[in-house]
């Protein structure tokens, strides 16, 4: 019997809340499960299917794992971190870190590194158990059970999102393209005169936005 895991992020490009990481395992007679289920990137599907997909998902796998990457440890990580220990490093130890929980054969992970093979290397780097790791870009789509992987951290990271809603109020997206997520952010600048601890500050829209109230 081959343990077979997937592991995929969410929430990297946000302005807003962590970065979650997430990793589903199958043996190799229960992940062509998965296939019956009609797992797909979770950004291919709707809220309420992912939702759905979650529950199944999890009632139906060996083992799951989720880590959150909070605003703090990627602001430090973004300001401080040595060349090729920024942020693809620090996803690769929260992906090794499920890895090492989850104990597969093998693992298929999204790449998050414009190279796959170094981000790899780094994941092999920090495991307790010397496993092979195939690392490719757009794996979300290519492995059902990367996709798996990408359901369970992209509602994880909704449920968070929504908890900071419900608390701060409506920020949209969290990301930078959202107009919402500029006027919300922009506001509680002006306001405050700081940003919020639940954004990041090391990000340049955060920056752009405290030079702009400043020079105002």
């Amino acid at each position: 019997m081959v343990l077979i895991a997937g592991v995929d992020d969410a929430g990297r490009g946000s302005v807003i809340g962590p970065i979650v990481i997430a990793g589903v395992l199958f043996d190799d007679s229960h992940h062509k499960s998965l296939h019956d289920l009609e797992v797909k990137d979770s950004k291919a599907l709707t809220p309420k299917k992912r939702t759905s997909l979650y529950s199944e998902i999890v009632k139906l796998a060996s083992k799951y794992s989720i880590v959150e990457i909070d605003t703090y440890e990627i602001d430090q990580i973004v300001t401080y971190g040595k060349k090729l220990k920024k942020l693809n490093w620090l996803e690769a130890k929260a992906m090794a870190k499920v890895i090492n929980k989850l104990k597969p054969d093998i693992a298929f992970v999204d790449a998050s590194d414009v190279v796959a093979n170094r981000f790899a290397k780094q994941i092999y780097e920090m495991l307790v158990n010397k496993i092979k790791i195939v690392s490719e870009h757009h794996a979300d789509v290519k492995y059902p059970i990367v996709s798996a992987a990408s359901i369970l951290a992209k509602v994880h990271r909704d449920k968070i999102i929504n908890r900071l809603k419900n608390r701060y109020g409506d920020f949209g997206s969290g990301y930078s393209s959202d107009p919402k997520t500029i006027q919300f952010l922009t506001y509680w600048i002006k306001e405050k005169d700081h940003a919020p601890s639940f954004a990041r500050n090391s990000w340049k829209t955060i920056k752009r936005l405290k030079n702009r109230k400043e020079s105002s």
